[in-house]
């Protein structure tokens, strides 16, 4: 079985989605964050053949609808990041899920596509089982990537060699696995949430989640009369 592993910081106002202020505060770009982790968990619990797992930096205890994330995770494994720098803590948190389930692959994503369903994550799910495929990446439309499906979950100590957050660090990551022997298989593009233009995209792709009702309810402050 395998193992779907959610990489997240806890919606905390000041430490996340910073790049949608302006034209969001902080509290209410924290509570964008707080729907589009919570949609993620959600489409990640309606995944069958699947152990969810969370790696979380920060506490929930702290961040905005907290205590609803909180009871939305109650049963997952819930593993505490570690490193420095997120290439480390992605290789951490793989690690650490191989110490915590043996032998199992691991489907790994983030918090900023909220617009994934169960059915694109079992798809991912399947791809990475077919004969033939070490790993899977799902490319962000901003040269990033979305998800990384490994079959031995320790291979992600490559990651640690990839620049972060850079229009390169698709490109670089595939690189890093191919050269580490890999067989990558790619995953469908998707676009994730770094600006106000992304949130808005997203949340006219996925328009009945949460993500997509937080980004509505700021929507007539910033343009009077609705979106143009």
């Amino acid at each position: 079985m395998t193992v779907l592993l959610v990489v997240a910081k806890a919606p905390v106002p000041g430490a996340v989605k910073t790049r949608l202020c302006p034209p969001a505060s902080p509290v209410r770009a924290a509570r964008i964050a707080a729907a589009a982790l919570r949609d993620t968990v959600d489409a990640v619990a309606a995944t069958p053949g699947v152990v969810p797992v969370l790696a979380l930096a920060g506490r929930l205890a702290d961040a905005e609808d907290g205590a609803d994330l909180a009871a939305a995770v109650a049963g997952w494994a819930v593993l505490p990041q570690r490193g420095d720098g997120l290439a480390d803590r992605l290789a951490h948190a793989h690690a650490d899920v191989a110490d915590a389930y043996p032998d199992r692959p691991v489907l790994q994503i983030g918090m900023d596509t909220p617009q994934l369903t169960p059915a694109r994550l079992a798809a991912a799910v399947r791809r990475l089982a077919l004969p033939g495929t070490d790993a899977v990446l799902g490319p962000a439309a901003d040269g990033g990537w979305w998800a990384l499906g490994l079959r031995d979950p320790r291979r992600a100590a490559a990651l640690r060699d990839v620049p972060m957050s850079t229009v390169d660090t698709g490109r670089l990551t595939h690189a890093a696995l191919v050269g580490a022997g890999l067989r990558v298989a790619a995953l469908p593009t998707l676009r994730d949430v770094d600006d106000w233009a992304d949130a808005r995209a997203v949340a006219r792709a996925a328009p009945g989640g949460r993500f997509a009702r937080e980004v509505a309810a700021l929507r007539p402050v910033l343009v009077p009369g609705g979106d143009r």
